[in-house]
């Protein structure tokens, strides 16, 4: 079901939590299910309205503070109201990474397109899938409460520069340290 909630009175209610600074928190907001608003997150990370990009970096940063994911579906969450949207892949994409240290002390911390930083770490795994028909990396880091965000290629492409071999479970694999944590991304016998 498809409602005719107003965007710009989420966009406003959505403003207003936001000036207590930091994050609203939507993890704390349980409104009512209002149905479905007609926006989608497409792959590459473009927020879409009534079939129409968003063009204000603004109002898609806002959108994504007030983003919840529950299950598999994903919802807008104000105090007021909760509209379920349409996401293609992950809500986010990371953008950049800044990589510091080395092996067990290195250190990551991923950009997104909408602006967050995160640090990947216990709290924030990286995870890489395989897309089913081509058998490509699928990268993801977990930016915050169940929202990931899928890697891009050319910042995958400098993780793997900075990727170690390390065993895991008996098995040797290559991947990437971060936050004293290692996350596999494929295994070690598997590179040419």
């Amino acid at each position: 079901m498809t409602v005719k909630t107003d965007a710009e009175g989420i966009a406003a209610a959505a403003a207003a939590a936001a000036k207590a600074g930091g994050l609203p928190p939507v993890h704390l907001w349980n409104p009512p299910d209002c149905g479905d608003l007609d926006m989608e997150i497409r792959a590459d990370g473009t927020w879409f309205h009534d079939g129409t990009p968003i063009g204000r970096p603004g109002l898609v940063r806002l959108f994504s503070t007030i983003l919840r994911k529950e299950g598999a579906k994903y919802f807008l969450v104000t105090p007021v109201e909760k509209v379920g949207i349409r996401v293609e892949d992950a809500p986010f994409v990371a953008v950049d990474a800044d990589i510091d240290g080395e092996g067990r002390a290195q250190a990551v911390t991923f950009r997104t397109n909408v602006g967050d930083s995160v640090t990947a770490g216990p709290e924030r795994p990286v995870r890489v899938e395989r897309a089913p028909e081509t058998g490509e990396p699928r990268p993801y880091v977990l930016v915050r409460a169940e929202l990931e965000a899928l890697i891009d290629r050319k910042t995958f492409y400098r993780l793997v520069e900075a990727g170690a071999h390390h065993k895991v479970d008996g098995e040797s694999w290559f991947g990437l340290w971060s936050g004293g944590a290692f996350f596999p991304v494929i295994p070690s016998r598997d590179l040419g």
